[in-house]
């Protein structure tokens, strides 16, 4: 099963699992049959398959008379799979500073969160070729759901490309943020960084091109 979001009327047996799940909480295989209208048999099957894929796990429940029960619940991973509005909470909050204290206090509140960032990613670098920073800040980027990936042109020059942005509906409206990430990826590698395509101004992908400094 594809991870989509469940923010729609399910459409597999598997995405009526989940959305069960969701809405009624921990359940057990019985009660999914019961709610689904189709054999507890295929219900573990589909459970199977679901705790394989870590989106659901299975809990001991003690009763008081007879055998312990097992209920299934989401994870985490399977609760990321639904709607959140992050993007629209963090973007109306920006936009009430902004209008409070201006752009001045916006950018300041970017540069602390660069500065953090970079002191939290400065020790994986330590130690390392350029080639090797390039891949470690790649898969860090990968951790936040950029979908980055990247190649060698050279010795000294290299492309980094994220397919996905997941905060494009605020670096669409402040580009500050790009500038931001900018900025912290050439501290990072320590080397010159352009970006030469953008996905919050139309870009396909962002795109950086990283040179070795003479």
């Amino acid at each position: 099963m594809g991870e989509t979001m469940l923010g729609r009327k399910p459409g597999s047996t598997r995405e009526e699992i989940l959305y069960l799940l969701k809405t009624h909480g921990p359940l057990s295989a019985g009660d999914i049959a019961e709610k689904l209208g189709i054999s507890e048999m295929a219900v573990r099957r589909h459970l199977s398959t679901l705790e394989r894929d870590r989106l659901v796990r299975t809990t001991r429940v003690r009763q008081t008379m007879g055998r312990p029960a097992h209920l299934f619940g989401l994870t985490e991973k399977a609760d990321a799979l639904f709607p959140k509005h992050y993007a629209d909470f963090a973007l109306e909050l920006l936009k009430d500073l902004v209008a409070e204290d201006g752009t001045e206090k916006m950018e300041e509140l970017l540069a602390r969160r660069e500065e953090r960032l970079r002191e939290r990613y400065q020790p994986h670098m330590a130690g390392k070729t350029l080639r090797e920073r390039v891949a470690t800040l790649a898969a860090l980027q990968n951790e936040k759901g950029y979908m980055a990936d990247w190649n060698a042109e050279g010795d000294r020059r290299f492309v980094l490309t994220e397919r996905n942005c997941p905060i494009v509906r605020v670096a669409q409206e402040f580009l500050q943020v790009c500038q931001c990430e900018l900025r912290l990826f050439r501290a990072l590698l320590a080397a010159d960084v352009k970006q030469v395509q953008c996905i919050a101004q139309g870009g396909q992908h962002c795109v950086y091109v990283i040179q070795e400094r003479a």
